[in-house]
């Protein structure tokens, strides 16, 4: 029953990753391969070639996400954006979705932008907790005005630093948080590998063995 036991385990360290890394990819392709959609049916590649070949979806979602770019790299590209940036801003409830995606999406794909750029080492969600947190940026507009605006309390001016706090094991929620810079760590580490630390749950170690042997802890004995 032991040896049966190691091999059952061994086969799913084997097979889950494989798996799930199969079935990420499927949906990726699967769902990029919904932008052959937007062509007229007779100019579809099933339609052209007789078959469907899984994944020209991919490279016609490149495509058109290149040529974007590129049109939106000229004078006249920047101007047609620039107006269509306009027109949607318009729009009473587009507006305030559309300017709050824009601004994410601003800051994290930004070639200047600084989202992201650094993991640091936090103490929450108390005093004597650790765990890993993202650079974000610098406090600015209403709560950088209304703590400036308060004399004898402390200011954000340089002091405070934005830092997005993630969940464990999916990243993808967390908390938001202002904080001292002199009370985040810098880590060396980059950020796919605090990601990877963060989403392992601790298990993989950036620069650290891959199969890490856990110490037991110790516990205190009941005095009772």
């Amino acid at each position: 029953m032991t040896a049966l036991r190691k091999w059952l385990f061994s086969g799913l360290l084997v097979l889950v990753p494989l798996i799930v890394t199969l079935w990420v990819i499927d949906w990726v392709v699967g769902t990029l391969d919904q932008t052959l959609n937007i062509l007229p049916p007779a100019w579809r590649p099933d339609a052209l070639l007789g078959v469907h070949i899984p994944g020209l979806g991919v490279v016609f979602a490149l495509v058109i996400l290149l040529s974007i770019g590129a049109l939106a790299s000229n004078i006249i590209g920047n101007r047609i954006v620039s107006w269509w940036h306009a027109l949607l801003h318009r729009i009473p409830v587009v507006r305030s979705i559309y300017s709050g995606v824009k601004q994410v999406s601003d800051t994290l794909f930004s070639e200047k932008g600084n989202a992201f750029r650094k993991a640091v080492l936090v103490q929450w969600p108390h005093e004597g907790m650790w765990t890993i947190a993202f650079l974000t940026g610098a406090p600015q507009g209403e709560v950088l005005d209304t703590l400036q605006a308060k004399p004898g309390q402390d200011t954000l001016t340089d002091d405070f630093v934005s830092v997005y706090v993630p969940t464990t094991p999916n990243p993808t929620g967390g908390y938001f948080v202002l904080l001292r810079a002199r009370d985040c760590v810098e880590l060396s580490m980059s950020v796919d590998e605090a990601l990877t630390y963060i989403v392992s749950m601790g298990v993989i170690v950036p620069g650290g063995p891959k199969n890490p042997k856990i110490k037991p802890a110790v516990v205190a004995a009941d005095p009772s």
